[in-house]
Formats: structure tokens, C-alpha cells, sequence
């Protein structure tokens, strides 16, 4: 593998930064690490969006950074609802956890919500939880039993 070449970051847009920086920070675990206000024409044509106003926030946890994307003068595309897994693109964020209906409650107590009807139990007993964010992003919590 080249060293010219790095992975740094995962998009994921939001409606509203700030609070999207509180629940990823608050309720998940991550720890902002920087910000950005961009304007620019050649943002606004990378991005292929008209008169750019964005605002960033990079997030980090477990080595992995999460930028926050906010467009306040555009606003989003699309209504918030949880994306079909089969949709063409990034579906979800996976987390790995030992309690998930203590993260579960956290990510609902910071506006996030749990999809009930999507809480399974795996053979062997592992459990899978999916939950969005405040704009319906994907979350899934994989709870692994501890054997003896």
C-alpha cells in the first residue's frame, strides 16, 4: 500500500452542527477536534453546490474522524428519514459495545431515537440494536455477550 495515499475522514451531513457536535460528543463518545467555515467557489464547485455557505466540525473516536457537514443557507435535500440499507452508499455507523441499552438510552436522551422493531437477538446470543441520530442517520450498537 502507498504511503501517498491516507483515508481521513467520513462525511455525514446534518441540520444542525451544533447539535449534532453535542451528540456525537455527548452521547457517543467523540471528541471534537477542529472547524471550519467555508464559502469559497472552488469548495462550492467541488461540492457541486450553489453558493456555498458550509460549515464543518471534525469528530474523533477510536482513530476513526467523522467531519459534520451544515449548510445553513441551503439546508438538506432530503426529510430525515432512516436511509433503506439497501440504498445505494453509506448506510450506517456500526459501534461495538458491552451495554447497549445504557448507550441506547444515551442516544435517545440526546435526541436520537431507538427503532424498536429493528432490536435482534443473534444466535449465540450477541444483540443487534438499530437507532438513528437527531436527523435519522443509521446507528447500530452490536452488544457482544461475554462467555466465561
Amino acid at each position: 500500500m502507498s504511503t501517498e495515499h491516507r483515508l481521513t475522514h467520513v462525511g455525514l451531513c446534518v441540520t444542525d452542527i451544533e447539535r449534532s457536535t453535542e451528540f456525537y460528543c455527548s452521547a457517543l463518545g467523540f471528541i471534537k477536534i477542529g472547524e471550519m467555515h467555508v464559502d469559497d467557489e472552488a469548495s462550492a464547485r467541488l461540492l457541486d453546490v450553489e453558493d456555498l455557505v458550509l460549515d464543518l466540525v471534525y469528530l474523533e473516536r477510536d482513530g476513526f474522524r467523522l467531519e459534520l457537514l451544515a449548510y445553513p443557507t441551503r439546508g438538506t435535500t432530503t426529510d430525515g428519514a432512516p436511509r433503506p440499507m439497501n440504498a445505494l452508499g453509506f448506510t450506517h455507523l456500526s459501534f461495538r459495545v458491552d451495554d447497549a441499552d445504557a448507550l441506547a438510552a444515551a442516544v435517545v436522551e440526546h435526541g436520537g431515537e431507538l427503532l424498536p422493531d429493528r432490536t435482534v437477538e443473534f444466535g449465540g446470543g450477541n444483540r443487534g440494536l438499530m437507532l438513528t441520530d437527531p436527523d435519522g442517520n443509521l446507528l447500530e450498537l452490536i452488544e457482544r455477550i461475554r462467555r466465561n
